[in-house]
């Protein structure tokens, strides 16, 4: 759907092309080809509106100046039955154009006709998208780097489908590798402290009181069994027992955080497929991999990357990367997603150029593989990072987060700036009830234009009920300036989804809350004039479902009473 500013632009196109073609064939411009030519918005609309340089753009062609050229475009251009009220030339060249009424109009019709869906976009209609992200360590608890990246992740994914792409979200288990095999260690060590074995734990096994919970719990089901059992049927045992309550702890949890995925994929599958086998042959059979001190390594400096890397070791194991390589495979070649999505931490820049290598290498664009590099955050108290919840004096890991802070302040606040810097969040700010609170100013303002609707009615005013032509009404600096920002949200969540940065919805949410109280303080909503208070009603509705849109697709509420 193409949306009013676009059509302006269009518009712009099509008067100057017709003026131009009308301009030569009256002999004002001489027979020339016509080039293309920008229309774009002046960083000062003192400027116009919109401005062109179809006269400079096109000097060289009618080999005049530019200023003679747009004389000339004036005198044969008409505004009739477009949205503008005005142009003219300015400066060496550009031509200048003035709104009129009837675009403002269009903009508040056309987010009331869209409703709930206004800011959505086919931009990416019919390609698919699939965002992983969290995917943490099963072996223990959430921390908050993965709060983080649970909101920009999930956010991102919604994102992505408001602009178009058929979108799922995936969580991937890391239940293989050397963090299983510690975790089983771990479990093993404490299953016989628990009946009275001295043995101590290695310094760099997982010290956490969940590992000993799970021990003490296994001990309760199956008493003594294991003891006297090979060590290796034991610790497999234990993991068997303990991974799956952890992952279900995991999809638990993450649900109190409004995130759902759509799937739960394991490492372990591409193992027992023999996907992981697939990847490494198909690299050799392409010419990529040779062999040195009985190891199989991977030709990583034919693609750019620092230098070559094991895949398979001496030992015949495979190297972490290996799953991960058949892993985006499955997703790019077995299912066929468009665009893979990764959200990782930004200890990760050194693995992604050697994933995306790998894709290469197997005949996958690489660029179809992109991924969100998320910088640490530190929750802060007095100034000083808070290390420990204060209820529960535990370390801050997902769950101490949220009950801390409401799960709205913390997905608004996790994407508050770009997810590549570093993000401090002030726990009594995330608290406070104050119009310093970013997310708290936002659903303020969507109470604000119920508050106000809720009044009106009270008083008789019909609220959902008004004449079209009465928006021509709308025309102070506070109201125009207000709907012009409703009506960048489509290009804004192209933008977003462009750029993989959900960031840019909180702060679009924050700049039309902003203009909103703006409008509101300069201009009354109910006024003598029953015209123009109709037009305000409507003004501040499509406001109200603009904001109420966005905060929805952050996950945050909207609240019509605060």
């Amino acid at each position: 759907m193409m949306t009013v500013p676009k059509k302006a632009e269009r518009q712009i196109v099509e008067l100057c092309n017709a003026a131009i073609n009308k301009a030569i064939e009256g002999g004002a411009l001489p027979q020339a080809q016509v080039l293309p030519f920008n229309v774009e918005i002046p960083a000062d609309r003192k400027n116009g509106d919109y401005s062109t340089n179809a006269a400079m753009a096109n000097a060289r062609a009618f080999r005049l100046p530019p200023v003679k050229i747009a004389a000339a475009i004036l005198d044969n251009l008409s505004l009739e039955g477009t949205y503008f009220a005005s142009c003219e030339a300015a400066g060496p060249g550009f031509i200048n154009f003035r709104l009129g009424q009837a675009y403002y109009a269009d903009i508040l019709l056309d987010v009331a006709a869209q409703g709930k869906d206004y800011g959505r976009s086919d931009l990416f209609a019919g390609r698919s998208a699939l965002v992983e992200f969290v995917s943490a360590n099963p072996t223990g608890p959430m921390h908050i780097g993965n709060a983080r990246g649970g909101a920009i992740g999930d956010t991102l994914a919604e994102v992505l489908a408001w602009a178009g792409y058929r979108t799922e979200r995936e969580f991937y288990i890391n239940d293989g590798g050397n963090q299983i095999e510690k975790f089983g260690l771990s479990l093993d060590i404490r299953y016989r402290q628990h009946f009275g074995d001295p043995v101590e734990m290695p310094e760099d096994s997982y010290h956490g009181q969940d590992i000993i919970d799970h021990a003490a719990a296994f001990a309760d089901i199956y008493g003594d069994k294991y003891l006297h059992a090979s060590e290796a049927e034991r610790r497999k045992a234990l993991v068997d027992y303990a991974l799956p309550l952890n992952v279900e702890g995991l999809e638990r949890d993450l649900k109190k955080y409004n995130i759902v995925y759509d799937t739960w994929f394991r490492e372990s599958s591409l193992h027992a497929s023999g996907a992981a086998k697939a990847v490494v042959e198909k690299l050799t059979e392409n010419g990529y991999t040779y062999e040195q001190d009985g190891a199989l390594w991977f030709k990583a400096e034919q693609f750019g990357c620092d230098k070559d890397f094991v895949l398979r070791r001496s030992n015949g194991f495979y190297t972490y990367i290996v799953p991960d390589i058949a892993y985006h495979y499955n997703k790019l070649c077995i299912r066929n997603f468009d665009l893979a999505v990764d959200v990782l931490g930004a200890d990760h820049h050194g693995y992604v150029p050697r994933l995306k290598a790998t894709l290469q290498a197997l005949g996958v664009d690489p660029e179809r593989l992109q991924v969100v590099l998320m910088q640490m955050v530190n929750l802060m108290q007095d100034g000083k990072p808070l290390k420990l919840s204060k209820r529960s004096g535990k370390a801050i890991t997902l769950v101490t987060l949220l009950e801390e802070m409401p799960i709205d302040a913390a997905r608004f606040f996790f994407n508050l700036r770009e997810p590549n810097t570093h993000c401090d969040i002030d726990l009594e700010l995330a608290l406070s009830e104050t119009s310093q609170n970013p997310v708290y100013y936002c659903q303020y303002a969507h109470a604000r234009i119920c508050s106000i609707l809720r009044r009106l009615e009270e008083k008789g005013v019909s609220v959902k009920s008004f004449d079209p032509a009465d928006l021509k009404l709308l025309c102070t600096d506070e109201e125009k300036e207000l709907i012009r920002y409703l009506s960048a949200l489509p290009q804004e969540t192209e933008a977003a989804a462009k750029s993989l940065d959900p960031s840019r919805m909180t702060r679009y949410a924050i700049e039309l809350s902003t203009l909103f109280h703006k409008f509101y303080n300069a201009c009354r909503v109910e006024t003598e004039d029953a015209a123009l208070t109709s037009a305000r009603v409507f003004l501040c509705r499509c406001v109200n479902q603009t904001l109420e849109n966005v905060l929805g697709l952050l996950k945050v509420d909207a609240p019509e009473k605060m």
